[in-house]
Formats: structure tokens, sequence, C-alpha cells
């Protein structure tokens, strides 16, 4: 039996700590926080994305960095392991679109307090208000940590699940990144990842607030396409957000965002142009006596009419008898490749997780042991792992932590 110190009370934190114990270890959890858990309370809206409920291929196809590493930690611990878990703790589950998996209840608290029952069950010590300054290292052997009130707290194993840097105001503040460096394990860049885009063009803030489903999206570094999907988005004050945003800022690479890169919208994916054309010219025949921004009600959203209207051209107060086939073709392809032009990534305080982070090459994968400090382990966002959205971050999380705290000796 080892005494062992997990610092950081997030999903790979507590699923670490449950595993440790349910070794036989004696579990301290250290979190800085008045709660744990407090970025699980917000992912999903509120509701937390559990895990997705997709087969294993699924789950490897849906991680963007170093999909191979998680090898053992998926195999160990997949998402119907967590998910039996998470029942025999007494929390009811739902499978939704995408199968993504959420609480009946749709409130992630009830997520949390299974967590804490699963942990008092295993008698896991939890400190919150505490904050480890720095890890005691003697000889490539790790000894315990130190507190930021100057406490020193002895272990045989250590285990950090501090996050990353995304969603600020629950308290990422990067402190696993410094003890990693301070210990010798390389840091790849963090960026955030799973963020809205930053847009140029001025008219996106007359569009605030629109969200639009069943569109199509792609994005492009000059003539290379990087991104393109199907689904829901919104515009906002600043650019756009919504699933397929936030998809696409985790598929790009954080170089590419370097220059300006470019997204188009097509409105009506079901369509060819050529089809849109005739759907067209069927409208403007039923209201043939109609001005231009009186005809295209039944294309578009009412917020967005003005916004093409403009971005076409074509003199809103002109008879849609009077438009040209020339004008016709062009609003055609404005609407099936809407461009925007994206200047960057919101900060952040807006990023549901972080891209980089602790390099794997410093990291068994088979256990989640340093290779550089004995009995020191790392597990969750803290370390170079990242995928869409989904559910698949949580179940990063989820596999990691559980890993490690099996590991323990």
């Amino acid at each position: 039996m080892s005494n062992v110190i997990v610092i950081g009370g997030g999903a790979a934190g507590m699923m670490a700590a449950y595993a440790a114990a349910l070794c036989g270890h004696q579990v301290k959890l250290i979190e800085q926080n008045e709660k744990l858990g407090k970025k699980i309370f917000i992912t999903g809206k509120g509701r937390c994305n559990i895990t997705n409920a997709g087969d294993m291929d699924n789950l490897f196809a849906n991680v963007m960095s170093n999909p191979k590493f998680l090898y053992s930690a998926f195999y160990t611990f997949n998402n119907e392991q967590m998910m039996s878990f998470l029942e025999e703790y007494g929390l009811k589950m739902k499978v939704e679109r995408g199968n993504r998996v959420f609480p009946v209840s749709d409130h992630s608290s009830d997520v949390i307090a299974t967590l804490r029952k699963a942990l008092a069950n295993k008698n896991v010590e939890v400190f919150l208000h505490t904050k480890v300054n720095h890890l005691l290292v003697t000889k490539e052997q790790i000894e315990g940590v130190g507190l930021s009130d100057g406490r020193e707290v002895p272990a045989d194993a250590v285990i950090v699940a501090t996050g990353g840097f995304s969603y600020q105001t629950t308290g990422a503040t990067g402190d696993g990144y410094r003890f990693a460096e301070k210990t010798g394990h390389k840091l790849v860049q963090r960026t955030p990842a799973l963020v809205p885009f930053e847009i140029k063009e001025a008219w996106v803030k007359e569009l605030q607030g629109l969200s639009l489903r069943n569109v199509s999206v792609s994005v492009y570094n000059e003539k290379k396409k990087l991104y393109e999907d199907f689904g829901e988005m919104l515009f906002t004050h600043f650019g756009v957000s919504g699933p397929l945003i936030l998809s696409a800022s985790g598929m790009i690479k954080a170089k590419q965002f370097e220059n300006e890169l470019k997204l188009y919208i097509d409105l009506k994916p079901a369509l060819t142009a050529e089809q849109l054309d005739k759907r067209i010219l069927r409208d403007f025949d039923e209201a043939m006596n109609k001005q231009f921004k009186n005809a295209i009600g039944h294309l578009l959203p009412a917020k967005m009419i003005p916004v093409l209207i403009d971005l076409s051209g074509i003199d809103p107060e002109k008879k849609v008898n009077e438009i040209s086939r020339e004008e016709r073709t062009g609003l055609v392809a404005l609407m099936k490749k809407l461009p925007l032009t994206i200047t960057g990534l919101r900060g952040w305080n807006e990023a549901i997780i972080t891209k980089g982070g602790v390099s794997v090459k410093d990291i068994n994968p088979s256990t989640m042991e340093s290779k550089h400090v004995q009995n020191l382990f790392f597990c969750g966002e803290v370390l170079d792992l990242d995928a869409l959205t989904g559910g698949y971050n949580l179940q990063i999380a989820w596999s990691t932590g559980y890993l490690a705290g099996i590991s323990v000796q």
C-alpha cells in the first residue's frame, strides 16, 4: 500500500484518485478550488457530455493529437466501462445525437455528486482550498509535494491532473506545466482549442445571435482545404461559434492560423447551384412584381436578408422581374459560398480545451508514469492530448486518470 497524492480535482484527478484507492492505496486528492469538478460543472452547457457511446474506432478517429498514445488508456478503461461505473454509483444516463452521453437529469452537478460518492466510498481524503506550489523530487524519485502555505506533504507517488489553460474562470493556471518543466519534461506549444473564430468582416455583428442549422462550412488556407463539415453554427459580436466552428478550430493546426484563413458557408447544401437557381426563379415568378428585398423571405432567415442583399450588389428596391441572369447567378454563388475571413481564435476563457501540453514522448503510455521521475504520473488535459467535441475529451480524462491510478505500485 502506497501513500498517493493526486493534484487536481477535475475529471482526470477524481478518476485517478478513485482508481488508486480501488487498488488499496491511501489517497489524498488536493484541489485549489472550493469544490471538486468546477470545469465539469460548466461542460456541455451545464449538462456534462460525459463520454461518447461510439465504438473504439470512432473514439480514436475523434482524437486530434497523439491518438496512438491513448491505445492502452482507452482499452484499459473505455467508454462502456465509464458508463457502467457511473451506473454502479446510481447515475442514470441517456444517449443523444452523435452518440453523446448525458445524465438523464441534464444536470452536470449530478455527475460530480456521483464521482464524489465514489471517492467517499473508497475513503479518498479530499483537501479543498489547498494549492500545491511545487513537487518534491530527490534523485529522480518523487518524494511528495510542497504546498503554497509552506507545508510539505510526503508521498510515495504523485499524480498530476491539473488540467490545461482553458476556462480560466475555473482556476486553470497551468501549474501542471510548471511542475512538468521543472522536473525535466518537454512542453508542446499550447493554444486554445474548440474555440470560436474571430472574423474580419464587419457585417457579422449585424447577425449576432443568429443560429444557422443544416449548413455546410469549409475552411481554406489559400487553395488547401483544412476542414469541411455539415451542422450548426452561430454568429456572434466578434465572429462565429457553434458546434461546426468549434470542431473546425480543433482540426486546424496552430501554425496555420498565422495566415488569414477563408471560411465559406453553404447556406443551402442540400441543393446544387443549378437546383438553387431554379428555386430562386420559382420564387421570383411567384413574386414577379415585388421588390427584391421582399422576395427572398422563403430562402433565408429574416435577419440575414439585408446582409445578403447588400453583399449581392443587387438594388433592394429592384423588382424581381428586372433582375438579370448575371445578378441571379451571383446571388446563387453567394448563398452557396458565403465568404468570411478568419483573423484568429478567441482566448483561453472561451476555449473548451487546450491543444498542446506535456509531451507524450516523456510519458509511458502503458502507465502514464513519467520517464524522468519515478512514481510521478500525468493524466488528462495537462498532456498533449485533445479531441473534437462530443464527449471525447472527457473520455481521455477518464481513461488516462484511471490508468494512472491503477499503475501506482
